[in-house]
């Protein structure tokens, strides 16, 4: 098995994450650059150690290194000239032009504008007296000055936010913004409201608690760039490895084991990083070559890579940054988020290991020659050590401290070890590029969750999610009366209206982020879609913990959904295959994601946490029916179970699986019924290749 390249793994991100693809900069501004983050990274290490600074100030600091090194980084257009480094001129330093020098002065002044003008002001400054009430005195009524310099601030936020992330992002902020703006205009009675004057709209927007100094900034400053700075130094510090040669161990003796490699390194790469292309191209960089060197096509070992690397959001114990959003809006711990994502997060990777394992039998594709399968005690004697600061995270988190502080003994932990653990050992440069890399992973997220606060600000102040929840149900009651008449007709079923508008309400949500997932971050999904799925499922009985992690699902299929699925083109690069194709592959080998949300909605048990739904009972029914239904989904998709499957008994199989996930014993029964022909094809095509077999080594 070859070794884990983290350099390797480094540069593929840099080509296919756009995130990382920045200006060339001159010597001096590239010095200060790279200075600037380790001094960012530094600060927001020390403060989740020793303490955060009043939130307006520590947001401000947070948003202004941000906003500095988007500027710096990221050209207003991308095209050649900017990958190019270009001479000095009047207007232009470093390849900077001066119109970004403007940004950056605007913004860093914009963010820190709240924390300097906090308290009462009564100054004179170049012959001018200015006085100005306590900020909290203004509420409500915002001096002009107040409302220049949060006009100013969204418009930076906005361009960062193109920059970083595209034009979809900033487009839907506008058409929030106009709808805060001009509701009295809006032809849709359910939508119209009175409006909001810009003078109000500033002050809702600008002004803490809400807005862009909401909780959005506050989850981002606090907690995400934490975690994806412990993520880059534990890999760093030889975590990586190890986790590729643990799954190497388990997974790489049995049928297809290098795809199984795949997605076992890939599960545990979930653990500390939360980006999808991130767990892409560390552990495709080593897998992909190796699957295809073995005899599996292209867009396959591209489409197993992404499939299984795209579960990193939903992996605990290090989800995504929208699962710690998620903990602020539900007011819970983040270790309940944790424990609720276990199960679910665990039915994702028995589907694509399933349909891995199906495949494989179906290719006649073996495992890995025993010579190259490392020997399980050299690799925990090697590698032990590297686990130690993942281990030590999760203690803290579970110990009831706060998740900054869980990052913060996390990174500690990894920085010593690092430093002395002789069959690893990390530099003092090792550590530098590594809080660099951090800082650059997250600037995208950094910009869009300070803008994204415009949104929540917005539908807080306009109750929109609970008209757009109210247009969601109204419509799917409607959808379901007229399919109700139609349903009764099946025999020995008992289809309620109620039932069927909350699984028209779930098939539209669904939809909505799957769409809007391919032009938008998950967090930014998420922010948006709960807030109107929140009131919609609320109406229908659905608890919030299972409604936001419905969203939050559907939010993370997008990465893998074509025809935008941004891990997948990063596997087909690697994999020099067709990138759509790489991409449907992708699609069915997460076809686990796709289905587990809709389990629990309709049996919260599976989550754990909550103690109005959970028994042990329900739980263990709960899973263990999903798990079988999802493996039934796997033989469908991979055409092949322990003999070929004919095109109808596919449809039976997913018809079966369908059944068998959903929760009750009249959907068991229905799922026997369909898969029992099924199991009969099986059998006897199972016993015929046996048959042909034992004649071919006969003659």
């Amino acid at each position: 098995m070859a070794e884990y390249d983290i350099k390797k793994a480094e540069e593929l991100e840099r080509k296919y994450d756009s995130g990382l693809n920045t200006r060339a900069l001159g010597p001096i501004l590239l010095k200060f650059s790279f200075f600037f983050s380790i001094v960012f990274a530094a600060y927001h290490y020390w403060t989740a150690g020793f303490g955060t600074p009043i939130d307006y100030w520590h947001m401000g600091f947070h948003m202004s290194g941000v906003i500095l090194l988007v500027f710096i980084g990221f050209p207003m257009i991308k095209d050649g000239l900017s990958q190019n480094l270009q001479p000095n001129t009047w207007w232009r330093y470093s390849n900077v032009p001066l119109w970004d020098w403007i940004f950056i002065v605007i913004g860093v002044a914009s963010s820190l504008y709240i924390g300097v003008t906090w308290y009462a002001i009564d100054i004179n400054l170049f012959g001018y007296h200015l006085t100005m009430p306590d900020q909290v005195l203004r509420q409500g009524n915002p001096m002009n000055i107040d409302i220049v310099f949060g006009t100013l601030l969204i418009i930076v936020l906005l361009e960062a936010v193109r920059r970083s992330l595209g034009i979809i992002v900033p487009i839907i902020i506008l058409i929030f913004t106009g709808y805060a703006v001009f509701g009295q205009y809006i032809p849709i009675q359910v939508l119209k409201h009175p409006g909001i004057s810009w003078a109000q709209y500033i002050n809702n927007m600008y002004f803490p608690a809400e807005g862009i100094y909401g909780v959005t900034l506050w989850i981002v400053s606090t907690v995400v760039f934490h975690f994806v700075l412990f993520g880059v130094l534990a890999q760093r510090m030889g975590l990586g490895q190890f986790f590729v040669d643990i799954a190497t161990v388990i997974a790489g003796r049995y049928t297809g084991g290098l795809a199984k490699v795949s997605v076992v390194s890939s599960a545990f790469f979930g653990t500390i990083s939360g980006s999808s292309i991130a767990n892409t191209v560390s552990t495709g960089s080593l897998t992909i070559p190796n699957m295809k060197r073995m005899g599996y096509p292209g867009h396959l070992a591209g489409g197993v890579e992404a499939a299984a690397s795209a579960g990193g959001q939903i992996t605990p114990p290090i989800m995504g940054a929208a699962a710690f959003v998620m903990a602020e809006f539900l007011e819970v711990p983040y270790t309940t988020i944790v424990i609720a994502a276990i199960a679910p997060a665990a039915m994702h990777y028995i589907g694509v290991l399933c349909i891995v394992h199906f495949q494989a039998k179906r290719l006649g594709l073996k495992g890995m020659p025993s010579e190259e399968i490392p020997k399980v005690l050299a690799v925990l004697k090697k590698g032990w050590p590297t686990a130690v600061p993942l281990g030590v995270l999760i203690y803290v988190l579970f110990s009831g401290f706060s998740p900054n502080m869980a990052a913060f003994w996390g990174i500690t932990s990894a920085l010593a070890i690092g430093f002395l653990n002789p069959m690893h050992r990390i530099t003092i440069r090792d550590v530098l590029e590594g809080c660099a890399l951090g800082v650059k992973y997250a600037l995208a997220v950094g910009a869009v969750c300070a803008a994204i606060g415009i949104v929540v600000g917005v539908v807080n102040s306009t109750g929109l999610g609970f008209r757009l929840g109210f247009m969601v149900t109204n419509s799917a009651q409607t959808i379901a009366e007229g399919l109700h008449p139609i349903l009764g007709m099946i025999p020995f079923s008992d289809f309620q209206v109620k039932g069927i508008t909350l699984f028209v309400s779930l098939v539209l949500i669904a939809i909505t982020c799957i769409l809007m997932g391919a032009g938008l971050p998950t967090t930014a999904l998420y922010i948006m879609l709960a807030t109107v799925a929140q009131p919609a499922l609320g109406n229908l009985g659905v608890p919030p913990l299972a409604s936001h992690l419905f969203v939050l699902y559907y939010g993370v299929i997008s990465e893998i959904t074509p025809p935008v699925c941004a891990s997948a083109y990063a596997a087909a690069g690697i994999a020099n295959a067709n990138p759509f194709r790489t991409g449907v592959s992708a699609f069915t080998l997460g076809i686990g994601k796709l289905i587990v949300p809709m389990v629990f909605v309709y049996s919260p048990a599976m989550l754990i946490v909550l103690p109005d739904y959970f028994t042990w009972s329900a739980f263990l029914t709960t899973t263990l029916t999903c798990g079988i239904g999802v493996v039934l989904m796997a033989m469908c998709v991979s055409a092949y179970f322990v003999a070929p499957l004919p095109g109808l008994f596919r449809t039976l199989s997913a018809l079966a699986g369908l059944f068998l996930i959903a929760p009750g014993i009249e959907s068991d029964l229905w799922a026997l019924a369909f898969f029992t022909p099924v199991a009969v094809q099986q059998f006897l095509g199972w016993r015929s290749e046996q048959s042909g077999q034992t004649s071919d080594v006969t003659t």
